[in-house]
């Protein structure tokens, strides 16, 4: 069903509640945070799968993106660290107040999984599962990625100079992005937080040394991204959660490749999901 999310700052996003099936024990909530540039609709099938074994699961744009665009991208003074401070922030009080005394959990994908530490209410999960989860700081990438992410840097700044806003849709890429975000991710700082200045990075740096869930921070071997040293710089921000970071063999899923997209397609409900499941549970990560 349709929710919406109302920010601390008045901004409201376009989200989906999957609820758990009359007739499931419900186990608790998970927020699902979706990677750059892509809407939630991309992970519905992994949220209707969980509400299937008893999570009600919350999917939600981000503001500047899909259902959550508000007109225009032009004007919108949208800074990218605010898509975790306000947006997650957000959807996570939601699902806390819906909680029912049962744990909220949150999975996020990319930027989304990096994003839930700068919310303060983060403060409030039971445990968080990540996947290729950093902020592209440009020097944590392979040489070969390094030199594609300065070509899509030399191509964002002067476009978004001109436009406003990156216009991805259409250079045949994923959803716009607002000015802000697409200059924060091709500027890629190698402290994120200095993005934001005086108290604002302040409660940045309190919100993430307030999270205390465990985290797994997993990624595929072969993800463009999320290289070891940018999946520890990720887990580094939030040093009072135990964390471990793990890359997936695309082999053991009957691959030769995953890259940064592929675990949150349908045909992974069999492998990758239920293994994801029983770590949400509380179990040990059983794979490899």
């Amino acid at each position: 069903m349709d929710v919406t999310f109302t920010c601390a700052d008045g901004r409201v996003l376009a989200g989906q509640l999957f609820a758990v099936p009359a007739g499931v024990a419900r186990r608790g909530t998970v927020v699902i945070a979706s990677a750059t540039a892509v809407k939630a609709s991309y992970y519905h099938r992994y949220a209707a799968y969980l509400a299937e074994n008893g999570y009600a699961a919350l999917t939600f744009d981000y503001r500047g993106i899909g259902g959550s665009r508000g007109g225009s991208l032009r004007g919108q003074h949208v800074r990218w660290f605010e898509w975790g401070s306000l947006d997650i922030d957000a959807v996570l009080a939601w699902a806390l107040a819906q909680a029912d005394g049962l744990p909220v959990h949150f999975v996020g994908h990319s930027f989304g999984g990096f994003g839930v530490g700068l919310a303060g209410h983060a403060a409030g999960l039971g445990r968080i599962l990540t996947v290729g989860a950093q902020h592209a700081y440009w020097r944590d990438l392979r040489l070969r990625h390094q030199i594609g992410h300065w070509g899509r840097a030399l191509l964002m700044l002067p476009l978004v100079g001109i436009l406003g806003y990156f216009p991805a849709k259409r250079l045949g890429l994923m959803e716009d992005l607002p000015a802000g975000v697409a200059l924060d991710w091709a500027r890629s700082r190698k402290d994120f937080t200095t993005a934001a200045a005086g108290p604002v990075r302040s409660a940045l740096l309190a919100h993430q040394a307030a999270v205390t869930a465990p985290i797994l921070a997993l990624a595929p071997s072969d993800d463009s991204y999320a290289t070891t040293a940018a999946m520890e710089r990720a887990v580094a921000y939030t040093p009072n959660s135990p964390s471990t970071v793990l890359h997936l063999d695309p082999e053991y899923y009957g691959e030769p490749s995953l890259g940064h997209f592929a675990l949150f397609h349908g045909r992974y409900r069999d492998s990758f999901w239920p293994q994801t499941l029983a770590w949400l549970d509380g179990g040990a990560w059983a794979g490899v």
